[in-house]
């Protein structure tokens, strides 16, 4: 079984680096990205702790480092 296959975290380029939430523009801490089944396939969550606030869940497709 391919690493892709399974869930759990993964390691990614931009971990503990400030990035932007494309849609909604957020931009915190990325603390982590998982692998999670959604709907019969993985789906790969990018999981960001903005300043200050509550850490909130998005795509890892959707995630750009914070100028």
């Amino acid at each position: 079984m391919s690493p892709t296959e399974r869930t759990g975290h993964e390691p990614h380029p931009l971990l503990h680096t400030r990035v932007r939430d494309i849609p909604s523009r957020t931009e915190g801490e990325l603390v982590a990205v998982t692998r999670e089944h959604h709907r019969g396939g993985i789906r790969r969550i990018a999981h960001i702790r903005p300043a200050g606030g509550i850490e909130f869940a998005t795509s890892a497709d959707n995630i750009e480092p914070a100028p």
